[in-house]
């Protein structure tokens, strides 16, 4: 039988492996709360029965708006169910920045913690709240128990949304990015496919389910194949030491998904410490790149390659380093199955010549169709059929990609998307600024940090400190500066435009 939607994928996993563990949750000092997916399934029906009697219904834009836990999971699977939208975003964002979102998402509903119930107080957007205490078992919640199990069938076609994706952009907000059933299937299915993930791995899952490398690459493959997903609610390198090191068990793990930092932070937890890993079959890294000396550094800790992959909001994942296969340090690897690429001089649209530089640009069934209520945007992302990354990259004669810059002025930041126009215009604000340019800069830990050159106007006493304190009041801490320089004025060419290239060059 054909599945037109993500949830009849999913309900077709758990008919399959029903008793099976599907979701082990683990929060430190906590008992660990365990689902099979035949549980995970009813409990899916009883969320989604809970946001049917709130008027949720397909094409409704829900948004997500606390930490991770079984409540986001059961929510976000429930809203699949109904055809209505999953809107996830970050539960450290501060109120200036959710003031945006709100009135951009047009959402019919927030799921949001009780410690957050006066954001909506403090926003005009028409949308019905629902409190809720994430940290509360499901059968806990007032929401959950005024539900039924029953639920009208939604009738979902793949080309209906699923998710919208929050993504920076280099106009300054953050632009939605609509990911439709096909887009969710078609990206889950593929990885799937080229690591083997099956019903007999076990996932820790360490990452932030706000992002597609946390929701659609680890826990919708993971719920597609049957494997079991052991779900941190943060990432503790103790904590992530101590499951990864585990040899025996139901807790015993085959796979790791990661950015660089994490790696990194691991590492420098153990020390010199030796920890036999041996029992883990995939470790994976993206959403940032992994130099060459960190490959090698992953290699020695764990005792195998890490495989190095490539994927967007807008895309899904686009490149790995083969499974089985020569994996190269500072590769994105092999395009994968059912992806077309192109590489483009961004000048003359043209094809660039074999072991030249160009912009990547895509074809796949993953790739979104569009941005969410932005036509301008969406109609530059794309050129007849192609979607434009704005990455700058080159192919090997062995037909492996590596990138080489970025044509968008986006800083990766910990895995992070920063826009530098977000961070420049909470710059500007402060009384004593004239105007400022933001740039990442390379950075071991956090593969680029953000660096703020900024212009005083004449007579202002303000100093780094009050800069750096201004942007922590106003936006999450991995967007705000670390480091201010102050300059007299910043480089411009003679269209007036801000030569960034040469901020980089004297912060």
């Amino acid at each position: 039988m054909e599945h037109h939607s993500f949830s009849e994928h999913f309900s077709a996993s758990c008919l399959q492996h029903r008793q099976k563990p599907a979701i082990t949750f683990l929060r430190r000092g906590q008992p660990e709360t365990r689902l099979s997916f035949l549980e995970l399934e009813q409990h899916t029906d009883r969320m989604a029965s809970m946001f049917q009697s709130r008027g949720v219904s397909k094409g409704d834009r829900v948004i997500l708006f606390f930490q991770k836990s079984l409540v986001f999971v059961a929510a976000h699977l429930a809203l699949q169910k109904l055809g209505a939208v999953t809107v996830p975003l970050n539960p450290d964002f501060k109120k200036s920045e959710m003031a945006y979102l709100l009135q951009d998402a047009r959402a019919k509903v927030i799921f949001l913690e009780t410690h957050n119930a006066d954001l909506i107080k403090k926003n005009h957007a028409p949308i019905t709240p629902l409190i809720v205490d994430s940290q509360k078992p499901l059968q806990d919640l007032d929401v959950w128990n005024a539900a039924s199990d029953r639920i009208a069938p939604a009738d979902i076609r793949e080309n209906d949304p699923g998710v919208m994706i929050y993504t920076s952009g280099t106009t300054g907000n953050p632009k939605g990015v609509i990911l439709t059933q096909k887009n969710l299937i078609a990206d889950a299915l593929n990885i799937v496919d080229i690591w083997q993930i099956n019903e007999s791995d076990t996932i820790c899952h360490a990452l932030p389910l706000f992002h597609v490398h946390g929701l659609c690459f680890a826990l919708h493959t993971a719920l597609l194949a049957g494997a079991h997903v052991l779900l941190l609610d943060r990432f503790a390198p103790q904590d992530v030491i101590d499951i990864l090191g585990k040899a025996e068990g139901d807790r015993r793990c085959t796979i790791f998904m990661a950015v660089p930092a994490m790696y990194a932070k691991l590492i420098g937890y153990l020390g010199e410490a030796k920890m036999d890993f041996s029992h883990l079959r995939l470790l994976t890294s993206g959403s940032a790149p992994l130099l060459p000396k960190d490959f090698k550094r992953i290699r020695i800790f764990f005792g195998k390659e890490p495989v190095e992959r490539e994927g967007m909001s807008e895309t899904g994942m686009n490149f790995s380093n083969p499974l089985q296969g020569k994996r190269k340090p500072g590769s994105i690897g092999l395009p994968l199955p059912g992806v077309n690429v192109r590489l483009v001089d961004a000048e003359t649209g043209l094809d660039v010549p074999p072991g030249q530089t160009g912009e990547i640009w895509l074809q796949s069934p993953a790739i979104t169709p569009g941005y969410w209520q932005k036509p301008d945007e969406t109609a530059k992302a794309f050129m007849n059929d192609w979607f434009k990354t704005g990455d700058l990259g080159h192919v090997d004669t062995d037909g492996y990609y590596f990138l080489t810059d970025r044509l968008k002025h986006i800083i990766i930041s910990g895995g992070e998307n920063i826009s530098p126009k977000e961070v420049e215009a909470v710059i500007n604000q402060l009384s004593g600024i004239q105007e400022s340019a933001v740039v990442g800069i390379p950075d071991e830990k956090w593969g680029e940090k953000v660096v703020a050159a900024v212009v005083k106007k004449s007579g202002a006493k303000v100093n780094a400190d009050a800069v750096m304190s201004h942007c922590k009041r106003h936006l999450h801490n991995w967007k705000c500066p670390k480091e201010v320089v102050f300059v007299k004025e910043l480089p411009r060419n003679t269209m007036g435009k801000v030569l960034m290239e040469t901020v980089k060059a004297f912060v």
